[in-house]
């Protein structure tokens, strides 16, 4: 994962842009639920969409880090 992103000379953090994005992949994916009749089955939803929501920011933050082996 890099440190900062610079838009328009304006420095932002990148595990706020990932979050942003990680909160859409997560409506999406809490939509995709909601029409396939997956949220019956679960108890309590909010709890649900907040372990979505770390797993695809956790997911994203893999990806974004370099990977390989230094010194």
């Amino acid at each position: 994962m890099i440190g900062d992103l610079s838009f328009g000379g304006v420095y932002f953090p990148a595990l706020l842009l990932l979050g942003i994005v990680a909160l859409a992949i997560t409506g999406l994916l809490s939509r995709f639920i909601n029409l396939t009749g997956g949220y019956r089955l679960i108890v309590y939803r909010p709890l649900v969409d907040l372990a979505l929501f770390m797993l695809v920011l956790g997911l994203l933050v893999l990806l974004t880090t370099p990977q390989g082996g230094g010194a």
